[in-house]
């Protein structure tokens, strides 16, 4: 558990300075729910071609930031969770989780009656959501969600994800990812994401409108860039080693404490059988009697406090899975400049290519292993007209990949710059929630730990009196 943690508290060397100002997002459900959208910062500008529904001018923009919902003070809550039945697309009947969402305005200082928005939602169409604005927003780390299925859990736990104690957690780690989404910078202002909290009917057909789908990058296509790029970023490249080491530090981190919540669990219960003792032994005693059964009273609130604590645990737990996966938002970041650049030194191989065969064209001059050489010895030379009408073609062929070449390189400048502003907010961020939640960690072990002393005090106590 030492090393673990040791291990990962050195990763932290790559991490930016920490800032007050980080969002306190991993406070109790109570205190975390309210959002503030106002005073945000304006998005940095960005030029792909992949622009968010609903922002057809920069006018149309700038006055939906005015007058819009989202200047004033928000309240985002995911509320409840409900076990449903209904058919899917194969119309098949299947049980599945649906959560409120409540969104309240708090800005009523006018005297009007606060006004709130209610919806239902399931947890695939939180998967829509963040699919959605995964490729609208490529430069961004976008938020997590939850975990689907139970990961890292001790026996004590269930791994159905039907369980109501795991339906809860993941409801508390939806409503995180919303919080998450709307204190961002730049996904708060989405339209989509706004819909989201807002239009209950049709969401889905409205994120299918905006195509998101057709310009998704492949699997096979990223995997592709990967291998093929001959001129990464050094500094995407150390990002993406660090994200792998991140997730592998807190997957051990999290066996080891599904390990040790195993443990502990056990010694706690075990503590029952000396309360069952002393009891059964006060029944045969005179003057011992009375001490016995105290004693063994403390000894059975001490075995059933573990499952209080535990359940704390896995509050903790749930902040250091939500860091598990952001390693794979970080990731995806990364796989996307890779494709950048992979692109850009294709269009700058093309042009190279293109420029050389308007050379050898102009001057005559024919590489004997090549295409070109090879058909000139098949089919013989081009006629003079031939050779102009060609050389004007490519001429053409490389302006155009002069202009493209051009664009690609604004475009990944563009994205380096936006990428790596996001990617320094997310570290303030991550460096403050994960030194709060290992602090608060520690803190609720030698809380645990007091409570032990002070029953092993009574029972001592108890035996003194004897």
């Amino acid at each position: 558990m030492i090393r673990d943690l040791q291990g990962f508290m050195k990763l932290n060397r790559f991490q930016a300075p920490l800032v007050p100002s980080a969002p306190l997002l991993h406070l109790s459900p109570k205190t975390r729910r309210r959002c503030l959208f106002a005073e945000r910062v304006t998005p940095p500008a960005t030029s792909f071609q992949l622009e968010p529904a609903g922002r057809e001018t920069q006018a149309e923009g700038e006055e939906m930031t005015e007058n819009n919902f989202w200047l004033k003070k928000i309240e985002i809550s995911v509320s409840e969770a409900e076990k449903r039945t209904g058919r899917n697309a194969m119309n098949m009947q299947e049980t599945y989780t649906a959560y409120l969402i409540e969104t309240r305005s708090v800005d009523h200082t006018d005297g009007q009656s606060v006004l709130t928005d209610s919806l239902w939602r399931r947890y695939s169409e939180f998967e829509l959501l963040r699919n959605y604005l995964l490729v609208y927003y490529p430069h961004v780390v976008v938020p997590p969600l939850p975990e689907k299925r139970a990961e890292f859990v001790w026996h004590k736990l269930s791994a159905d994800n039907m369980d109501p104690d795991f339906v809860e957690r993941r409801r508390i780690g939806l409503e995180n990812f919303l919080l998450r989404v709307a204190s961002h910078p730049i996904l708060c202002r989405d339209k989509i994401f706004y819909l989201f909290l807002t239009q209950e009917g049709n969401w889905k057909e409205t994120v299918n409108e905006t195509g998101f789908q057709l310009k998704a990058d492949s699997r096979l296509k990223a995997l592709n860039a990967t291998f093929r790029v001959k001129n990464p970023d050094k500094r995407f490249t150390e990002l993406k080693h660090y994200s792998d080491e991140l997730q592998s530090v807190i997957s051990h981190l999290l066996r080891v404490r599904a390990r040790v919540a195993d443990r502990l669990y056990g010694v706690y219960k075990v503590h029952g059988n000396y309360g069952r003792v002393f009891s059964e032994w006060s029944a045969i005693e005179k003057e011992m009697g009375d001490g016995l059964q105290s004693a063994g009273h403390h000894m059975d609130v001490y075995a059933s406090s573990i499952d209080d604590i535990l359940e704390d645990e896995e509050h903790y737990a749930d902040q250091l899975k939500e860091y598990l996966f952001y390693a794979e938002a970080l990731r995806a970041v990364c796989r996307k400049h890779e494709l950048m650049q992979y692109d850009l030194e294709m269009a700058a191989q093309d042009l190279a290519s293109k420029k050389q065969q308007c050379e050898e064209l102009a001057t005559g001059t024919v590489r004997t292993f090549s295409l070109k050489g090879m058909t000139t010895k098949l089919f013989g030379q081009e006629t003079p007209e031939q050779r102009e009408a060609r050389i004007k073609v490519l001429e053409e062929q490389i302006n155009e990949g002069e202009q493209q070449l051009k664009s690609k390189n604004l475009e990944g400048r563009e994205f380096v710059k936006n990428a790596w502003a996001d990617i320094e907010r997310f570290k303030e961020q991550k460096n403050h929630d994960l030194k709060e939640a290992l602090i608060s960690y520690a803190v609720m072990q030698i809380s645990m730990c007091k409570k032990g002393i002070q029953v092993w005090t009574n029972a001592k106590e108890c035996f003194s009196k004897m």
